[in-house]
């Protein structure tokens, strides 16, 4: 979770940083804390779009940091966004519990899928385009792969019945498309990750060994053999997404990572702390060495 300036860092040894300042909270107050909860580049890194407790998306251009678009229509907070494939179409979703369907170059609202019962805390297509991949904030089976077309619900995906003590309220707390798109991979309020493979409608694996808190973050390395999760526990964890097997766990982690990424060579791997307000750190992601600290707040 990100504050209302948001941070970007350009160029392999961040030599450039620029904020993007457009976010506004509706509510003036000192008690009130404006959140950015999401933060996306394009596929070929031009613009940037965030997702925003202001009730709204903005797209910017990444160079500049020049506001190109913002999205209005979701009636409250904008907890995620994302870019089509191609870069044309931009997706959100928030607590007013609907998925809309933008223009990239317009900012124009094409379509508002089916709202929805519980909020939508996660957006993604598949990367072909052709699905999208919702995560609904309540519920056993929180996951939802949709027609990207149509919006008609196509799977549901979600994990074991809710505990009485678990905090979330959803059984998954993440969940994210393989780059070939066969499968999805869930970071689950029971502290495992499973895999699941679409085609075959089943889950292939699940991972475990951690111990409290949940799985808050999973992503994938642009090649697809190896898939990285972040722990409330502390821990962040790269993973083979072919044999399941514990690949390596990364040196110095964080007090909770909320969200981690690879760099598009897969050679890095960057997360952001859950409680150290803004801690960045970065390591290699062959040796599981800490490169570098990043101290946003004082850049």
């Amino acid at each position: 979770m990100l504050f209302s300036v948001v941070g970007v860092l350009q160029a392999q040894e961040f030599p450039k940083f620029i904020e993007l300042v457009g976010h506004t909270p509706e509510i003036e107050s000192p008690h009130y804390i404006l959140c950015v909860h999401s933060i996306v580049f394009s596929p070929d890194g031009r613009k940037i779009v965030t997702a925003s407790d202001d009730e709204t998306a903005i797209i910017w251009d990444a160079d500049s940091g020049r506001k190109l678009k913002t999205l209005y229509g979701h009636a409250t907070q904008v907890f995620s966004a994302a870019f089509s494939p191609d870069g044309k179409v931009v997706i959100t979703g928030g607590e007013d519990r609907t998925v809309r369907i933008w223009d990239a170059e317009s900012g124009k609202e094409l379509r508002k899928l089916e709202q929805y019962p519980y909020i939508v805390v996660s957006v993604a297509f598949s990367p072909d385009g052709k699905k999208i991949l919702i995560l609904r904030g309540h519920g056993d089976d929180n996951v939802r792969i949709l027609d990207a077309d149509s919006g008609k619900e196509l799977q549901k995906l979600g994990g074991p019945p809710l505990k009485e003590h678990n905090p979330f309220g959803f059984a998954v707390c993440s969940a994210v498309f393989s780059p070939d798109g066969k499968k999805v991979v869930m970071g689950h309020a029971d502290n495992s990750v499973r895999i699941f493979d679409i085609e075959l409608e089943k889950e292939l694996q699940k991972l475990a060994g951690h111990t409290k808190y949940g799985v808050h973050t999973v992503t994938f390395s642009p090649d697809g053999k190896k898939f990285v999760a972040g722990y409330s526990d502390t821990t962040v964890q790269i993973w083979d997404a072919e044999s399941g097997a514990e690949w390596k766990k990364l040196e110095q982690p964080l007090s909770g990572a909320v969200s981690v990424a690879f760099s598009l060579d897969g050679k890095k791997i960057v997360a952001g702390d859950n409680r150290i307000r803004g801690t960045v750190r970065i390591w290699d992601a062959e040796s599981g060495k800490l490169l570098r600290e990043l101290n946003i707040g004082n850049l």
